[in-house]
């Protein structure tokens, strides 16, 4: 068995978070190639995987311009709004693709990578990595044997985190919808995704509320600075969001990579003190240039009358995802990998726990990383598209719920998605 030749688009956290399988499986996956604008990131990969300079590149496009394939797949995970043009060339190049989520910022984009997917018979998966989660994979089992009876409505709700919002979407690379997409989009389309996986229904229409509540320069207090180290100290003890607080937690604790190495490339005590002094994550968040919204809460029917709730929300705890199933037989509760489940004929609750290491970068989202990786992998291992459980046509279903979704929420109205 020949193992798969992958090449790195984008070695960000993403893409060195999947690079890593091939660590896991060597004879399965083999990263060969690596191309992206960042050197520290580049290096960090040529030194991680061996990688010989002709397999160096500083862009996607210096990869396609060698004109023919030199790798077997390649794993893009450039930034969102940069997903469309890499994505189309290498599908007519007949490169498999592993695409990071969101497929890409404007619905005719997503709809020409699918086009390009299709028209050129290459084996494709979107990085909805909720569907590979451990739980998500009992759950399936679990409603498919029936012991729910029929599924009737979901509440979903995705704790974003407060220090994580602050990092991503106010101080942070997502923060304005023009320099990448909006909310709902960027953080949360696995998630709408995820719904439409559990309740295996397509959506039939959408309304959304949300607005930017918290992050914005009238809620800011009086006598703050426009960054966190000039703060003074009865401001900031009072404040949850002072990025010295944030940061030197993370330093002290010895956990280099996210959030500081985002931060800064090497963190230090003195290299994160100059980046706070002169970068964006050391601006106040009321000071800031952020728009996206901070809360978002979207309304789902399907098409067969069922119904789900999403509620994404910054002013949480940082833990994972809560949702309940609600079944004609059976309600379902998950949350932080453990399952349970009400019967209501003898009133007893059923405990299932999905274990979890925890030990490598795969472990993100619950496994859901090492998941989509290895489930794209085995797939072009066999060549063979019907393996994969986020491929085009799905994923282009619920990207279009989103934005269906974003446009009741900018409109007051109710959206019709099929």
């Amino acid at each position: 068995m020949k193992a798969v030749e992958v090449i790195i688009v984008g070695p960000g956290s993403r893409g060195e978070a999947y690079a890593q399988y091939a660590k896991e499986a060597p004879l399965k996956c083999r990263i060969v190639g690596v191309a992206g604008p960042d050197d520290h990131r580049r290096q960090k990969m040529i030194k991680d995987f061996d990688l010989p300079k002709e397999m160096v590149f500083n862009c996607w496009s210096e990869v396609v311009a060698v004109g023919e394939k030199i790798a077997d797949a390649v794993v893009i995970c450039t930034h969102d709004d940069m997903h469309a043009a890499p994505a189309i060339a290498f599908a007519n190049l007949k490169y498999n693709i592993l695409l990071e989520k969101p497929m890409a910022t404007t619905e005719d984009d997503c709809r020409r990578i699918v086009d390009a997917v299709k028209q050129n018979g290459i084996i494709f998966s979107v990085c909805h990595v909720l569907r590979y989660t451990n739980y998500s994979q009992k759950l399936k089992e679990i409603i498919n044997s029936g012991v729910a009876g029929d599924i009737v409505n979901i509440q979903h709700v995705e704790p974003v985190g407060s220090w994580r919002h602050v990092h991503s979407y106010v101080r942070g690379n997502w923060r304005k919808e023009s320099d990448s997409t909006f909310m709902l989009l960027s953080k949360s389309c696995h998630d709408l995704d995820w719904i439409q996986y559990i309740m295996d229904q397509k959506i039939a229409r959408v309304s959304s509320f949300a607005s930017l509540r918290h992050f914005k320069k009238t809620e800011q207090p009086q006598g703050a600075p426009e960054r966190c180290l000039d703060c003074p100290k009865h401001i900031e003890k009072n404040c949850p969001y002072s990025a010295k607080r944030i940061y030197n937690r993370f330093l002290e604790n010895g956990q280099l990579g996210r959030p500081l190495d985002t931060v800064v490339a090497e963190p230090n005590r003195v290299n994160i003190e100059e980046a706070l002094r002169t970068g964006p994550y050391g601006r106040c968040v009321y000071a800031c240039d952020n728009d996206v919204v901070d809360n978002q809460l979207v309304n789902i029917e399907f098409q067969n009358h069922s119904s789900a709730s999403f509620m994404m929300t910054a002013f949480s705890a940082n833990s994972g995802r809560k949702s309940i199933i609600y079944g004609t037989k059976a309600q379902i509760t998950v949350e932080e990998n453990k399952i349970e489940i009400f019967d209501f004929i003898n009133e007893q609750t059923k405990t299932i726990n999905v274990g979890l290491n925890n030990d490598s970068l795969l472990d993100h989202h619950d496994g859901g990383d090492r998941g989509v990786v290895k489930n794209f992998i085995e797939a072009n291992l066999a060549n063979d598209q019907t393996m994969i459980i986020s491929g085009p046509d799905v994923s282009l279903e619920t990207h279009l719920a989103v934005f269906k979704a974003e446009e009741a929420r900018k409109n007051g109205t109710v959206e019709l998605v099929v």
